[in-house]
């Protein structure tokens, strides 16, 4: 099995070494490291790296150095990979940075709504119901943006929003098959994630009966444990490993 999105200190995750050593003792084939990246340029996207350190745009050279020892040091197949924050109006500059980078793989994901990050749940509860709808509506139509520009390769948790107890169920059969439809015209690929099938969440992304409908539309999968510390990646992998081993589910692998 091959997890494509894992983190290290290279944004808010854990010892490069120390994944590695994880995905060993799980027993997987491939690990791929998908730091945070944001190359948005506005004064609320540089406060925001600055507070928490996600710089790979300035450091992503140094990392890929970095996998490169580990991969004298392991069996392991590894990917320079990157998170890539997301924004319609700021696809020039994520494309030209992606170019001049060469990852192995991009994965694309849509952390911000007007302004807000999607986890900030004190943010959200104080809006209205019919704020917080519009804005997961904009969320919806960010996923689909990102899905239509064909910048990454994933996408990464496409209903992160159900993270959020003030929007966990907003999301609807309409949203639902708007980002089928969106994927199926696409060559982006959304991930099964478990980062947050350990936590309060208690489940993967997509949601059961979201992923129904991507099923219908004959949408296929990676697999992203989205860890952030060596003891998450182990946590989650015997139900990811029986995600893998249902037929039902089309698990592809990335041609990198």
């Amino acid at each position: 099995m091959h997890d494509y999105h894992v983190h290290t200190t290279y944004s808010d995750g854990s010892l490069l070494p120390r994944m590695v050593a994880a995905a060993e003792e799980a027993g997987l084939d491939g690990l791929g490291f998908a730091d945070h990246c944001n190359v948005f340029g506005t004064e609320g996207a540089r406060a925001y790296r600055n507070a928490f350190g996600f710089n790979l745009d300035l450091t992503h050279e140094r990392r890929r150095r970095a996998i490169e020892r580990s991969r004298d040091r392991t069996d392991l197949r590894l990917y320079d990979g990157v998170e890539m924050d997301y924004h319609p109006d700021h696809e020039g500059a994520i494309e030209d940075f992606l170019a001049d980078a060469e990852f192995d793989y991009a994965i694309g994901s849509v952390h911000q709504i007007d302004g807000a990050n999607v986890h900030d749940r004190e943010h959200f509860a104080a809006l209205s119901p019919a704020e917080r709808e519009h804005a997961v509506e904009t969320y919806v139509e960010r996923v689909c943006a990102l899905l239509d520009s064909e910048l990454v390769d994933i996408a990464a948790h496409i209903d992160i929003v159900e993270r959020n107890p003030a929007l966990r169920g907003l999301l609807d059969e309409g949203h639902y098959h708007r980002i089928a439809d969106a994927l199926a015209d696409s060559q982006t690929v959304p991930e099964i994630n478990a980062g947050r099938v350990t936590r309060e969440y208690g489940d993967f992304h997509p949601s059961e009966q979201f992923l129904e409908t991507l099923l219908a539309e004959g949408v296929a999968f990676t697999i992203g444990s989205d860890a952030h510390e060596p003891d998450e990646l182990l946590a989650c992998q015997d139900r990811l490993a029986a995600v893998v081993r249902n037929e039902d589910l089309p698990i592809v692998e990335l041609d990198v």
